[in-house]
This record gives C-alpha cells, structure tokens and sequence, in this order.
C-alpha cells in the first residue's frame, strides 16, 4: 500500500511523520514495573510515539522498514500466569519491531520444576535475551526480578506484564491511550467523568488505570461495585491524597447518565466460591442493550476482556463501544515501550522519512 492508498486521516499523518523529530526532553525508561512510574509527560509522549508507530505500520514498505528497528534484539516471554490478550500483544510487538522472542507459559515446564528458584531462572534468562516481560500469579515478583537484575553485571528491563491482584502497567498504558483517543473530540481525559465497575478489589487494570489519574485535571472517578468487591482502601487514601475527586455506589442506573467513559470489568467468579461472587445479580452490573441508552451519545465504554455476562455482545457494534479497539491498541503501545526501552526512538523517526 502506497501513501497514496491510505485514507485521508492517515495519509495526512503519515506526511506529518516524514518532517518529524523525536522530543528533545524523553525520559529514559528501563524497568517497567508500576503505574506511579509515569507522569504526564511521559504518558503523552507514549501516545504520540503509538501513533507514530501505528501510522509507520500502515504501509508495506514503512512496516518492512520497523521489522529492522529492533532486529539485533531478543526477547523472553515469562508467562506463567495464563493469558491471551497480553501475551500476543506483546509477542506481536515485539514481531513488528523485529525482535525475536522465545518463551516459558508453564513454570513446569522450566527447571523451577526440579527446584530452581526465581532468581536463578530470571539470571539464566538475561545470559540469553535483552528483556524479560513477565507475568505471574505472584505479588510484587517483576519489582524482586528487577532489584536482582540491578545488581548483576549485565542487568537487562524487566517489564511487567501483570502480577498478582496487584498490577497491570502496560494495561494501564493502552487503556489511556484508548481513553485520550476516544475522547479526543472532547479534548481527551482531562475534566471528565470515568466509571470504574465490577469486580474492583481484585481487579488490577481498574486499580493501574485509577492510579494514572493523578496526570489528569479535573478528573472524577465513580467506582460501581457490589459491597464486598469495592475499591481496595489502598487506592483511594492514594486518590484523597492526589485530590482527585472518586465516589462510590452499588447501582449502575444512578450514574450512568453522568458518565463519560465506563470501565467494565468482570466479577471473577473463578475463585473460591465462598467469595461470594457466585451470589451476585450480575444484571446490576451488566452494560447491554436494557441501559445503554442511558449513556451519553459520544460515551466510551472500554473492558480489558475476557468478558462474561457484564458485557452484552449485542452492544459489540455500537460505536461507543471501544474494546476491540482497546485491545488491538495494547499491541501498539507494547510496541511504544519497547521502542522506548531500547532508546530507538532517534533511529524510528530516520526510517520514517
């Protein structure tokens, strides 16, 4: 596809892109482990390399030239916690920038099996790759690899690609950057009315994406939860304390006129049934065709998927709906980081012109 067959919006992009230059002022990124890591700045100079990369993409000739940015580098997928969207986003990145990736889904299939600890599985990793993107069941487990790379000879990033209940830093990422494109005709994130519904207190891209707030002005956060499922203490004393406005409720048709976006999240009825989970009238936290009416005509609704009944497919093709969207964009911003990471960003803009 030439310039010439793009349409209009990317075509006029994609001429912008030849003349541009990469921002005097970046932040050097190296471990990627935490949504506190990131500030204004950094979150709208990730947005705009998105876009760069995206628009670069949209040819063959500028795809075939980003497959030769990051070709000298490897990359080790540790991904024992199951996932689909994240995992093949991220070894989809790593594809359009050239990067050759090997990977473990199943600590039993490693020699953590014959006892091995974590430390030693991730230093026998960096002997062979350049970054280490993880995601596991375990709490704080990316932060304890990147202290350990830290102290080694040859330290490489480490990128968090989800642990525990805790965090979920690139999922924040491509959620702002759904957010700031969706709403772009209403100047973006800022001064706007974001719900947060489901499961909350175990939901940890709800828990990354409320901690970005804090880069935004006016910002107000409704978190929509049954009682034994709201959000974790922890995040709002950090939202009183950033003065950000939040408020809580059990009932989804009280404000969901109010709302700008709704980021819907599913009650993770997988764990242990005494949770109460199994107990709950999920049509009160469900988002269908009965209430989405209700929303404002230009609203976003938004969901890190899998979903489950709290989200209807026969709302997939409304055009407030941005989760297919959402999740193609986790491919582009993964592709942004590691562009970031491995300062690339000077040579992206020469292979652009």
């Amino acid at each position: 596809m030439s310039t010439l067959d793009l349409p209009d919006e990317w075509a006029i992009r994609r001429d912008q892109l030849r003349n541009k230059r990469p921002p005097q002022n970046l932040q050097p990124l190296f471990h990627l482990l935490h949504p506190k890591q990131f500030d204004r700045q950094f979150l709208d100079q990730m947005c705009d390399l998105t876009t760069d990369i995206r628009t670069l993409a949209k040819t063959q000739h500028g795809l075939a030239r980003l497959q030769g940015l990051l070709s000298h580098k490897r990359a080790m997928l540790y991904f024992t916690q199951p996932s689909t969207r994240t995992f093949l986003s991220f070894n989809n990145a790593c594809h359009i920038l050239g990067i050759k990736t090997s990977e473990i889904r199943d600590s039993a299939t490693s020699s953590e099996v014959k006892g091995e600890t974590l430390e030693d599985s991730i230093r026998t990793f960096s002997s062979y790759v350049d970054v280490i993107i993880m995601r596991t069941l375990g709490k704080g487990l990316a932060e304890k690899s990147a202290s350990l790379m830290d102290s080694i000879s040859r330290p490489i990033p480490i990128i968090n690609a989800g642990s525990g209940k805790d965090q979920h830093p690139t999922q924040a990422l491509l959620d702002i950057y759904t957010l700031e494109r969706s709403l772009a005709h209403r100047g973006g994130i800022d001064h706007k009315v974001i719900g947060m519904m489901g499961d909350l207190s175990r939901g940890r891209t709800a828990r990354s994406l409320a901690y970005l707030m804090k880069n935004y002005q006016g910002v107000e956060l409704v978190f929509i939860a049954p009682d034994r499922f709201t959000m974790e203490p922890d995040i709002l004393d950090y939202l009183t304390r950033h003065n950000i406005r939040h408020s809580q409720t059990a009932e989804l048709t009280r404000v969901i006129s109010e709302l700008d976006a709704i980021y819907v999240t599913r009650i993770q009825s997988e764990h242990d049934a005494s949770d109460g989970s199994r107990d709950i009238n999920l049509a009160d936290y469900t988002v269908d065709l009965s209430n989405i009416d209700l929303m404002k005509e230009d609203a976003v609704i938004m969901h890190p998927l899998p979903r489950g009944a709290e989200l209807s497919p026969g709302i997939d093709d409304d055009p407030r709906a941005k989760y297919w969207r959402q999740e193609r964009n986790g491919m582009w911003m993964r592709a942004a980081l590691l562009t970031r990471i491995f300062g690339a960003e000077d040579t992206l803009y020469e292979i652009a012109r």
